[in-house]
């Protein structure tokens, strides 16, 4: 992390976070990592996801676990109480202001608190109102499921990809990142973006509203025209391609790669470093449609030889060539240069801990401004004093405030 940081493409943008748990919590540390300001209000016990963990075995304070410090790094922190009338008013202050507001609680919880976008909207008409649900929001299309809870397990099996992931057809299988709340939680940051870009140019903010479940769905795009063109009902097909050959996971003396030479330029050129040049100019092999319907074959000539060699060595052979990976663990991952040029892996600070530790870095690069890791996670309430004289509260004020545990 740089001591004097350029400014983000985001610098000067303003948003108010009121997530918690993992969809929400991307969703604003994506913004957070292009320089927007992203205030986040937690509850006066926190963010659940604070005391989840894992610890470092050397942390004396134990303020917050890796998970909360990989989410929440860039973001300051205030803590208000939402379930009294004077906290709601201090949250409806920090939105006048604001570029966005973004929240994920149940669909009715803010109208009950008095902090939906129609009553925010009157006092800041710009204002961006983003909002991820399992189901989506009533305002854009009412589901018969809206008012369901939904965690990421959730979204993955509703929204299609678990029933075309796992070993064999007849076994669907978990995604293993929670991508039932990043792939929503990154499609929200691009819907907010958008929304703030027009509200900057005619003074008008919207509601924006990404569900889970739909987002899963968006992702999982081709079960939908592979169905609608043939009629057909996919299902999972291990570690290889339904439509492409080869283009999956071989066996290595050490673990596993991943081969994708199905296009008639690899194909040729993994044959020959396979050694069965022979198949590249097999007429029965000659098209793409050819080599997935002779995909036995194939994977097995290909498995053959990959299955005597390390990983490395396999690195090594086909890297540059034919599109190839290594499938990495995080060891590897850890080691790889690869992710050491590319800030992949960054040390940042952390409370009670004498040496840095490592959160996974800003994968969206950009030359003038570029994202990057500006500082760790914040404590709770780390910034409560900052924000609150921000909007005018004084040193009285903020003492009472705190004192009738209101803010802490």
């Amino acid at each position: 992390m740089s001591a004097r940081p350029s400014p983000g493409a985001l610098d000067g943008v303003r948003i108010v976070d009121l997530t918690q748990m993992l969809a929400g919590p991307f969703c604003t540390m994506l913004l957070a990592d292009q320089g927007a300001e992203v205030v986040k209000v937690e509850p006066l016990d926190g963010d659940h996801t604070r005391i989840v963990g894992p610890y470092h075995p050397e942390d004396r304070l134990k303020a917050f676990g890796g998970y909360f410090a990989s989410v929440n790094r860039n973001k300051k922190s205030i803590a208000i109480d939402l379930k009294r009338p004077e906290g709601r008013d201090l949250v409806k202050r920090l939105c006048k202001d604001a570029d966005a507001v973004v929240e994920n609680y149940r669909g009715g919880v803010m109208e009950r608190l008095g902090l939906s976008y129609e009553i925010l909207r009157q006092e800041n008409p710009r204002l961006v109102y983003a909002t991820i649900r399992g189901f989506g929001d009533r305002r854009t299309g009412a589901s018969p499921y809206s008012d369901w809870p939904a965690y990421d397990v959730v979204a993955q099996a509703f929204g299609g990809v678990m029933a075309i992931t796992g070993p064999d057809k007849d076994t669907p299988m978990k995604v293993g990142p929670g991508i039932g709340d990043l792939m929503p939680a990154t499609m929200c940051a691009v819907g907010i973006l958008s929304a703030i870009f027009r509200a900057h140019k005619t003074g008008q903010g919207q509601f924006v509203d990404v569900s889970m479940v739909d987002a899963i769905l968006s992702m999982c795009e081709r079960i939908v025209h592979q169905h609608a063109y043939t009629g057909g009902v996919p299902a999972p097909e291990g570690n290889h391609h339904p439509l492409l050959c080869p283009f999956g996971m071989f066996p290595a003396k050490d673990g596993f790669v991943t081969i994708a030479a199905h296009a008639d330029a690899h194909w040729p050129i993994l044959c020959r470093l396979i050694g069965r040049p022979e198949m590249g100019t097999d007429p029965r092999l000659g098209t793409v449609q050819d080599r997935r319907a002779n995909q036995d074959e194939i994977i097995e000539a290909v498995s053959d030889f990959t299955r005597r060699h390390t990983k490395q060595e396999l690195l090594k052979h086909f890297g540059g060539q034919v599109p190839f990976g290594p499938v990495n663990d995080v060891r590897d991952v850890f080691a790889d240069p690869h992710f050491a040029v590319r800030d992949m892996v960054v040390r940042v600070p952390h409370p009670g801990l004498e040496e840095p530790t490592a959160i996974a870095g800003v994968a969206i690069k950009m030359t003038e401004t570029p994202g990057r890791v500006r500082h760790r996670a914040p404590l709770l309430g780390e910034h409560t004093d900052e924000y609150l004289q921000s909007i005018g509260c004084d040193a009285g004020e903020i003492a009472r405030l705190r004192a009738d545990k209101i803010v802490a």
